[in-house]
């Protein structure tokens, strides 16, 4: 990667962080938060902090943008996306921009009933907040044809990781074995995520990738090798038709399908270093660093 890459990240979040992290030393970072303690802890480990809300442009952010040679974008939509209300127009006058990175969800795609979708298969979302994302991967690849950069798209599944996985589920009491015949999900460490992005920033890489793991896998079967790592009790099956799921929690469950990450290991070279939940969840419990 050059010496001269500077990188400004919407929404330094649990993937978007874990991406910055890793090029610390290697690239100029900056990006923005919506808490102000976050910018606080941030700035202590180097990163340019700045706010922004999505209510209104945030401070200072149109200055660094515009030297940006490389933006991310990892804030969700509402009922527009907030970055291109409030900045499009300094991404369109930025005389460095070089690439575009969006961090969307394989939650796109729909429900295909079990079977494997690759990038080349047509989304049809039915949730309100896939159709909001798929909106925003068209609106900002208008951008980017516009403004004549590459466009990367990020269709992540499932994020697990440090803090954020079936022990910490387990230990705080809220992990659940629903089983729904047939269901599956993919997932991915968060650390691959961020390998990912780092292998789309080296080649300025243009397109839409599925960013997950090798094998889609029955929920239930996680949070049973999460137990086992830990040496606990897995909680009782609970079949999904009687489950006490919240709208939210029960809507996942409505997509069903299997999906293929082959582009990210033919186009950028990836090799995953999880590539199952079983590799990650034992890394995890392993290095002690879970929680």
């Amino acid at each position: 990667m050059s010496d001269a890459v500077r990188l400004f990240v919407f929404g330094l979040g649990y993937s978007a962080t874990a991406l910055a992290r890793r090029l610390k030393g290697r690239a100029a970072i900056a990006g923005t938060t919506r808490d102000p303690e976050k910018v606080i802890a941030l700035s202590a480990e180097g990163l340019d902090a700045l706010l922004f809300d999505g209510r209104s442009p945030g401070t200072d952010v149109a200055e660094s943008v515009g030297d940006a040679t490389h933006v991310l974008v990892s804030i969700a939509p509402g009922d527009t996306d907030p970055v291109l209300t409030h900045h499009a127009h300094v991404i369109r006058a930025s005389r460095n921009l070089r690439w575009i990175g969006y961090l969307s969800t394989v939650g796109v795609y729909g429900n295909y009933g079990g079977a494997w979708v690759t990038e080349r298969n047509t989304p049809h979302p039915k949730s309100e907040r896939a159709v909001r994302r798929l909106a925003a991967e068209r609106a900002w690849a208008k951008l980017a044809a516009e403004k004549g950069v590459p466009l990367a798209i990020f269709r992540l599944a499932g994020i697990y990781g440090p803090g954020r996985n079936a022990f910490v589920n387990l230990a705080e009491g809220r992990a659940h074995r629903i089983v729904k015949p047939g269901q599956v999900f993919n997932r991915i460490h968060v650390d691959d995520i961020a390998a990912t992005m780092v292998a789309a920033l080296d080649r300025n890489a243009e397109g839409i990738f599925n960013v997950t793991d090798d094998e889609p896998a029955p929920p239930q079967d996680v949070v049973a090798c999460a137990a086992g790592l830990m040496g606990v009790e897995p909680p009782p099956e609970v079949l999904f038709a009687s489950a006490d799921l919240s709208p939210m929690a029960r809507s996942f469950y409505a997509d069903n399908k299997r999906v293929a990450n082959r582009r990210i290991k033919q186009k950028l070279g990836l090799a995953l270093r999880y590539p199952t939940y079983r590799e990650g969840l034992a890394a995890l419990w392993r290095d002690g660093n879970w929680r």
